[in-house]
């Protein structure tokens, strides 16, 4: 009986040009080894719209991943997950019904902002941002996008990822007391009026689970 390797093989043999694996970094080396490319995720979705025989596009990473290279992809083209339950637990921090509700909220107080979305998001929440006259953003522009809102004289609502739009905002030298964060979990995000009147940038309570797991002591020891 064959392996699983050469069963492989053998599909890649068979369709060729038309079959396309992406891995991403963070896959086992077992799995990157029958990548045809490998990077990170927005990288990859990338590629994935830049190899146009590839009809069969299998993307081995998580599901925002496989959605955005979705989104990247042509119409002759149909992206598979090898495990549709593989999962961000960050990006699943943001629901959309919890946007919508915190979008109202935020602009109940006033109508100047908009939202910027990490790109590590799920599809609902990019086009929520999208429908709110939006950007996504990568780790490393995150900056130049929120430079983009301020030129527009607009406040930020910073979708799912609680770390890099505080470090964000704290590296162009906004205050502390001007960056608030929103928590879904709370009534009206645990914000007060005048708190949002006054702030500038407003962070989801999401987080990645591996960031949270490195503390102060970790660094120094």
């Amino acid at each position: 009986m064959s392996s699983i390797g050469e069963q492989i093989d053998a599909i890649r043999d068979e369709l060729g040009k038309r079959l396309l694996i992406l891995g991403h970094h963070y896959q086992r080396s077992s799995v990157v080894a029958h990548a045809d490319e490998s990077g990170d995720s927005l990288e990859l979705a990338r590629k994935a719209a830049a190899y146009g025989e590839a009809e069969k596009i299998v993307f081995c990473g998580v599901r925002f991943m496989a959605e955005s290279a979705d989104m990247l992809s042509g119409a002759n083209q149909t992206v598979y997950m090898p495990d549709t339950l593989a999962g961000c637990p960050m990006a699943r921090m943001a629901d959309v019904g919890e946007a919508d509700a915190a979008w109202e909220r935020l602009t109940g107080v006033g109508e100047e902002w908009v939202p910027v979305v990490y790109v590590n998001s799920t599809a609902e929440i990019k086009a929520f941002c999208g429908r709110h006259g939006g950007s996504a953003c990568t780790s490393s522009n995150a900056a130049n996008v929120f430079e983009w809102a301020f030129e527009q004289r607009k406040k930020i609502l910073f979708l799912p990822d609680e770390h890099l739009g505080v470090n964000t905002a704290h590296d162009l030298g906004l205050p502390d007391e001007s960056v608030l964060c929103y928590d879904p979990g709370e009534e009206g995000g645990g914000l007060s009026d005048e708190q949002v009147a006054n702030s500038r940038v407003v962070v989801w309570k999401g987080f990645c689970i591996v960031h949270v797991s490195f503390t102060v002591d970790h660094v120094e020891s």
